[in-house]
């Protein structure tokens, strides 16, 4: 998408609002988002920044909160936590009807697919899944007191509201078939763990980092669904978004590791409890709990998707289907009665 397509007014606020501009502006809609819509923004001088703002239509609540991006984002930066620089946030919705915000381009590869897990060259794969872990571990050692974040926590039971929200927004998608979520559903209801409380990313997997040549990670975005939580349930979605071999179900969500030779679960287990502390818990149950949630957030994008407010060139290949969002709520009842 070139620049003349992009609203005037954004163009406008972008040059008041963002320092270093030179020249004409160039917006580039990034491939592969399923969510929310990201604009790599380039001028005349060879800077390159990001704007994010929510899909054009069909949004689901609190699913797509910019300002809560933004928030975590500036809360995170002075952090060891590898996040990009955020530049500036806008709430007017005269400038494009939503929330939006601009952070300087990340630089490095995303690795959110099995073609991109294949160019990574093997010896560099142990250091994805260490660096990967390494930073989920570096967040959840961050106090949200000490960055400013304590007043977003909840009283109550984090996993217990969790349940409740996917669900609902499971039933508010267009999925016909919602046996299988139903089941689950219940199952991780009987047994809530009681859990931790801590910076939750809510979408933490290599889909959502940039990575130098040499496999670090070098910055995490998508912070949409960031919130004071149970840390647990980023490992759980981590995991099940890796895969190995031997698995019998695809992994939950799209991820590198299908291309082989990146570090087992088993051995990011072991990483990120040596270095938080974790002591014994039910790894099963967050594994569980994050398949079954990821199914729910599946129906929800494949709802925005046949409804078409994920944009003309949305890639049908990137949207899970309901036969696979089954299969994942099935697999995950099935881990959990196991």
């Amino acid at each position: 998408m070139s620049g003349e397509e992009i609203p005037e007014a954004v163009i406008r606020w972008f040059r008041a609002n963002v320092d270093e501009v030179e020249g004409a502006l160039d917006f580039t809609r990034i491939a592969g988002g399923r969510s929310n819509l990201t604009f790599r923004v380039t001028d005349e001088g060879g800077h390159a920044w990001a704007l994010r703002r929510p899909p054009l239509g069909g949004v689901l609540e609190t699913a797509h909160d910019m300002g809560r991006e933004w928030r975590f984002l500036s809360a995170l930066n002075p952090t060891e936590v590898p996040v990009p620089t955020p530049r500036a946030f806008c709430d007017d919705h005269d400038v494009w009807g939503a929330d939006l915000y601009v952070m300087d381009f990340a630089p490095g590869k995303v690795l959110n697919d099995r073609e991109s897990g294949e160019q990574v060259p093997e010896a560099a794969r142990t250091n994805v899944g260490t660096s990967t872990i390494d930073v989920l571990a570096a967040l959840h050692h961050v106090e949200p007191s000490a960055v400013g974040l304590d007043d977003l926590s909840r009283p109550g039971n984090f996993v217990a509201r969790q349940l409740k929200r996917w669900h609902r927004q499971a039933h508010s998608s267009a999925m016909e078939d919602l046996s299988a979520i139903d089941a689950t559903h219940d199952a991780l209801a009987a047994r809530i763990p009681e859990g931790e409380v801590g910076i939750v990313h809510g979408d933490f997997r290599p889909g959502n980092i940039s990575y130098d040549a040499d496999g670090h990670a070098v910055a995490v975005f998508d912070w949409e669904l960031a919130t004071i939580g149970d840390p647990l349930c980023d490992l759980g979605h981590l995991l099940v978004s890796w895969s190995q071999p031997g698995d019998t179900v695809p992994e939950a969500l799209s991820s590198p590791t299908p291309a082989g030779g990146y570090p087992t679960r088993e051995e990011l287990i072991a990483r990120y409890t040596k270095a938080t502390g974790t002591g014994d818990v039910d790894i099963a149950y967050y594994l569980a709990f994050a398949r079954w949630r990821a199914a729910c957030i599946h129906a929800g994008v494949w709802t925005r998707y046949r409804a078409g407010d994920m944009g003309a060139d949305a890639d049908p290949d990137e949207v899970t289907g309901p036969e696979a969002i089954i299969l994942q709520a099935e697999t995950a009842l099935a881990d959990l009665e196991r």
